[in-house]
């Protein structure tokens, strides 16, 4: 029964990390860069949320939908101001400013709720459902999580797959140049990617805090670190990879804790990453593409 509570909070942890992976790998996927404020963007979803149920006496739905509509457009801000004036420039620039976007969010935050952690209530309630005569326990954030987790990626794929903007979407990936001769708007293609990356993560800010309610400014950083290792661990650029990635990492995270050491978890996860990358640089899904020179 301790391996199995184990095994199903790192599928419940993993799948946070694969929905925070998922707007990673799509940002990644048609703008070509990496979106390093993407973690902070979950901190500031989680503090929406902390401030319409805490100050305003609001429902947990509408805290989540509010948090969603308020990080949908700050990722849309996001693009325009910072990222879409470099779109030609060397991705080392884009990728300082992505660093430089991530400590403005940090201290915003710093400056507008304090340093001090706050206490996150959970917006699924405590409910839970017991296995096994009592011996298992599996909460109510567990269960939503993963079912989430599985929505999304489910809808994510049959969005990028079934629709226009997805099949834009996909041009925009495969060649920018080729798509606006197509018609296609580039830069309408990539806000879009941004909004829906910024909208999973600010439900992923609300799952994490509350399967682990202390809320900081410093709260989407690690997360958005793990996650991007999930992103790249199953191929950055698939949706399927995204959420075995993040699953597989959320796994061996809590197992590293339970039987190594809560102080080597981290170091574990990032050796793990190390030694995928080594035997399949392309990730678990990812597939190498071949250029023309």
């Amino acid at each position: 029964m301790t391996f199995l509570s184990y095994l199903i909070s790192g599928i419940s942890l993993g799948s946070v990390y694969a929905i925070i992976a998922l707007g990673y790998t799509m940002v990644y996927g048609i703008a070509k860069m990496l979106n390093f404020a993407h973690g902070d963007v979950i901190m500031v979803g989680a503090y929406i949320s902390f401030c319409t149920t805490s100050y305003l006496g609001l429902s947990p739905l509408v805290s989540v939908l509010l948090a969603i509509v308020v990080c949908t457009v700050l990722g849309i801000v996001i693009e325009r101001l910072a990222y879409k004036p470099l779109r030609q420039a060397p991705a080392l620039a884009v990728l300082i400013t992505a660093i430089g976007v991530s400590y403005f969010l940090q201290n915003a935050a710093l400056l507008i709720w304090g340093s001090s952690s706050k206490t996150f209530s959970s917006v699924v309630g405590d409910w839970s459902i017991k296995l096994f005569n009592d011996q298992l326990t599996i909460t109510g954030v567990t269960i939503v999580t993963v079912l989430a987790c599985v929505v999304i990626m489910v809808a994510l794929t049959l969005f990028t797959t079934k629709t226009k903007l997805g099949t834009a979407m996909r041009a925009v990936s495969e060649d920018k140049g080729a798509a606006q001769l197509m018609g296609i708007s580039v830069n309408s293609t990539i806000s879009l990617t941004f909004a829906i990356g910024s909208g999973l993560a600010a439900i992923a800010g609300v799952l994490l805090c509350s399967a682990y309610p202390m809320l900081m400014p410093t709260t989407g950083s690690m997360p958005g670190i793990k996650a991007f290792t999930a992103a790249v661990f199953g191929g950055i650029g698939s949706i399927p990879g995204a959420m075995i990635g993040g699953i597989l990492l959320g796994i061996i995270e809590i197992f590293a804790k339970a039987y190594i050491s809560t102080q080597l978890s981290d170091a574990v996860v990032f050796a793990v990453l190390i030694v995928v990358l080594l035997v399949k640089p392309d990730g678990l899904l990812g597939k190498r593409v071949s250029e023309k020179v």
